[in-house]
This record gives structure tokens, sequence and C-alpha cells, in this order.
């Protein structure tokens, strides 16, 4: 068979009329948060590697370029350059740390390491407030600065827009107010008016209309979606969670009964979720849905594993196998639809634009066998924006609002092997967990909650005897990127509410911990 396809019909129709910012990466962790900043200002924004060929820059008729950061040094050999079209399009420019350094010294400034490195919060304070990029700024505001290299000299004809303690030039510009650069980033939360600065720059610089919206998104996508299916049958896979359901809601308005989810229960699900999962497709998005019970297979291919990378790739092969196995049964079937979000494709190192793999995700992950051409329409899209999605598609709030869950499921959660009696024990606590939660009304506050078993066994004392069990980790972060995260500084009460009935109700846990690690330097999930 010939291998897939692939079709996404965000990126091969991204224009759809609409003005874009192209962000050129060179490797900052930031970069994703770059672009979705841009569009949190409702203009689309596309990102790109740095050295992607003029042709494909010019072919999105970009109203400006934003280069972003990088770890790199531009005095060092082999470090990333600038390609010669961006100063030649015309077009406004965005120079962010890495970014500034590599233009300033393109034109002739000077680059340095600085005496002090700048890693934190800044004070910035605005020198030319009448620049357009700093329109309705307050004199002085917080930034967030992350270099160790600055700019010692800016290039013939550009001037100071604004400065910190440590940074001298920590904004310039040239005197057309087209080519401006930052030593800070405005992208990070951190920084106080960054969403300000950056929608400054596409609206009011580059001139951009405010109009990637979800409205406009579904609109562009159904029409993308019925050209590109025509006639033929679709099947998807379906997991349960936001984006495959947002997904399923997208191609069902898109092509109606051409589309037929396919539902793996692996068992490592969450308590009830088959149910829910079966409930919300068939009478929410009134889709068929075949349901096929995966759960003795996967137990039987993970047994005995610990690695968690072995296990992400054992489920995504198995859980293909089983979709193969369902989909050779349906006939006329050529496109296959997933729910792949942007923040998927980073972390597994596939975007093409530099970034590290963090981790293997299933579904980006398309094996061979499986001769259709692949459709992933959500696969430019960061969480929030797939819920905005499911909001303009009409699913009701406990499907949009839904907890995200992995695609290898329990199985990245399970710290060691991975067994029956295991995977009992941490979907009662799970299920507490998130029951204390509710019951609290912070459900809708909290990005992601969960439990944890963590491999650690530990000793404890009920009445008047020892045990000797599992200890549980708890997890709730609040981020709305899902690229960056924080841990949620939940109530005493309900930590005390939640391990108390963990240890009294679920018998093979002995132990509850809570989990205060931020994204970076951790991941949200466990493994």
């Amino acid at each position: 068979m010939s291998p897939p396809t692939a079709v996404s019909p965000v990126t091969r129709n991204s224009k759809v009329g609409l003005d874009t910012i192209v962000v050129l990466d060179y490797g900052s962790q930031y970069t994703p948060l770059i672009a979705r900043r841009v569009r949190e200002s409702e203009v689309y924004s596309e990102i790109l590697p740095f050295d992607a060929p003029a042709e494909r820059v010019r072919s999105l008729d970009p109203k400006g370029i934003i280069l972003s950061g990088s770890d790199a040094s531009v005095y060092e050999t082999g470090s990333p350059d600038l390609p010669d079209y961006v100063l030649e399009l015309g077009i406004p420019v965005l120079g962010i740390c890495y970014g500034m350094q590599l233009v300033s010294r393109t034109l002739g400034g000077s680059v340095r390491p600085g005496l002090t490195r700048e890693y934190g919060p800044a004070t910035l304070e605005i020198v030319d407030r009448g620049n357009p990029l700093f329109k309705d700024f307050p004199e002085r505001s917080r930034v967030w600065m992350s270099h160790g290299d600055q700019v010692t000299a800016p290039p013939f004809g550009f001037e100071q827009l604004a400065r910190t303690d440590n940074s001298e030039w920590a904004a310039i510009g040239n005197a057309d107010e087209d080519v401006l650069l930052l030593q800070f980033h405005p992208e990070v939360r951190h920084t106080q008016l960054g969403h300000a600065l950056i929608r400054n720059f596409a609206t009011g610089v580059c001139g951009s209309r405010p109009e990637w919206t979800p409205a406009s998104f579904v609109e562009s996508s159904i029409e993308s979606l019925r050209r590109e299916i025509g006639g033929a049958q679709v099947i998807l896979a379906l997991s349960g969670g936001v984006d495959s359901t947002v997904a399923a809601a997208l191609l069902h308005r898109a092509v109606g009964d051409q589309l037929t989810c396919i539902f793996v229960d692996t068992g490592l699900l969450r308590e009830g979720e088959v149910e829910e999962v079966e409930q919300a497709v068939a009478h929410q998005l009134h889709s068929r849905v075949i349901t096929v019970d995966a759960r003795a297979r996967f137990l039987k291919r993970l047994a005995g594993v610990t690695n968690p990378e072995l296990k992400r790739e054992i489920i995504g092969d198995e859980f293909f196998d089983v979709f193969i196995d369902e989909a050779e049964k349906l006939e006329d079937v050529e496109f296959f639809v997933q729910g792949t979000l942007y923040p998927d494709v980073i972390e597994s190192g596939t975007a093409g634009l530099g970034s590290a793999k963090i981790k293997t995700h299933h579904n980006t992950r398309i094996p061979d066998e499986l001769s259709l051409q692949v459709i992933e329409p959500l696969k430019r899209l960061f969480k929030d924006e797939v819920r905005q999605v499911g909001v303009e598609l009409g699913l009701p709030e406990s499907i949009v609002w839904r907890q995200p869950f992995p695609g290898p499921g329990l199985a990245v959660r399970i710290m060691g092997e991975i067994t029956s009696d295991r995977l009992t024990a941490l979907r009662r606590a799970d299920l507490i967990f998130r029951e204390e939660i509710a019951r609290e009304g912070l459900d809708l506050a909290i990005g992601q909650y969960f439990a944890v078993l963590t491999g650690v066994r530990t000793v404890g004392v009920m009445g008047d005897g020892r045990t000797y069990g599992e200890m549980a980790a708890l997890r709730a972060v609040s981020t709305d990127d899902y690229m960056t995260a924080d841990w949620y500084r939940l109530p005493n009460e309900v930590l005390e509410k939640s391990s108390a009935r963990i240890v009294n109700e679920v018998p093979a846990i002995t132990r509850v911990v809570y989990d205060i690690t931020s994204k970076p330097p951790g991941t949200i999930e466990w493994e």
C-alpha cells in the first residue's frame, strides 16, 4: 500500500483572504507563544523555520514578519542567519531577543556578551512614546528578559525607543518605524503589556485586519473539507477528548453521514469515560460511532513495560493496529482524520521548526499501512482556540470544557508497570480528586488536574496496623496555551479532603503528595 498523504485544511488554505503575520523560528521555546499572541489579536499567524525558502514566505503574502529568540549567539560560527528577503520584502519586521541582535548585526550594529546576564523581570522605561509599537503604553511597565548577549551599538539610522537598567537599547527602531527590535520577550505572560505590544505591531504597524476568529476558521475549514473530500467516506480516530470531539463536530458539519468515528477502548481511560464518549458523539453530534473493546490487547502488550517512551510507542502501534482492523471493514473510505494540535506537533519535534523532541505523541505518528489521505484540521490550533471553535460549532459546555486527556491515557500517569489493579486504583483516585475540585467550584478555573501513581511504595498506619502501599501525586496547573503552565494554588481544604478520601477509599494507596512543579522546567504530564 502507498504511504499516507497529509492534508491539512488550515495550512493548505491558510490565507483564505486573511491577513497573515509570519513568525520565523530560530529555535526559541517561546516561538509558539508569539504566533498565539498574534492570533489573540485576531490576526492569523503562521510559524516557519528561519531558513524557509523565500517562495514559501511570499506565497503567504505576509503583512509583517516576526523573528523569534534563540539559544544561539549571533557572533558564533554556524549560528542561524537572516534571510535576505526579510529586509527586501519591504514589510514591517519585529525582532525579538536573538531576532533583534541578528538584524542589528546584519545592518552594522554591535552585539556583545552583556556585562550582566539578564534573566527575569525588568522595568521598561519608554523613551519614544509616540512610536506606534508603544501606543497607549504608560511610561514604565514590567517586561521579561532572557538573554546573555545584547546590542551595545545600534545600526546607523536606528534610535532608542525604550531602555531598562541593564539594557540601554531595550527597544530600537528605524526612522520609517517599520523595523522594530526588542531585547525583551513580549510573548510571555510575564511581560505586563506584551499582548498589547504584539497587537500594536500586527494591527497598527502592519495594518493587518483582525479577522482571524473561530467563525472564520469554521467557515473556511468546512469549505476546504468539502472540496477536498467530495463524496468519499471518512473515518476519524475518536479519543473522547476535546480535540478529537471538536474535529468530529467540524467534519460532521462538513460531510455529514460520510463520517464514521472509531473509538478504541484501550482500557487506559478514566472512570466512566467510555459511556460518556459514546453518549456525547452519538447523541450530541448525531454521528456514527464504532466502539472497539481492545482492553485485553493493550494490557497484554504493556505487560512488564516500564520505560515511558516505549509505553507511548507500544500504545501508538497497538492503537493503529486496532484502528486499521476496523477501518478495513468499511467500504469506500479514502480519508483519515485525527485531532492533532499544534502543541502535539511542537513537542514531538515534527514541526520542522528547530524544536527539540520532548515526547512522542501517538497522533503525530501515522503508519504506512494506513493507505488513506490524512486530514488534521486542528493541527495549527492551540487548545484554547480549539475550545473556541467547539463553542462556535455549538458543542455543549460539558464537551468544550472537558478536562484534557493525553492520547496514551492513564499509561502516562502510572510510573512503572501498568496492571489492571493499578489502573483501577488510579481511576478511583483521579475521580475523587476531580469530584473534590468540582465540589469547590474550581473545575473551570483550573487548566488541567489529575492524579498520578508515582511508583513509590510507602509505609502507612491505619487503625492498629501498618500498611504498605503506593504513593499518589495530585497535579493541578493553570495554563491557557499548554506550552507553559504554573502549578495551581489549591485551597488546603481541597487537598485535605482529596487526600483523606483517597487513602480511605483506595486501599492500594497509602500516601498522597501535591506536585508544585511548573512547566518549564517540568511538563504537565509525568511521563
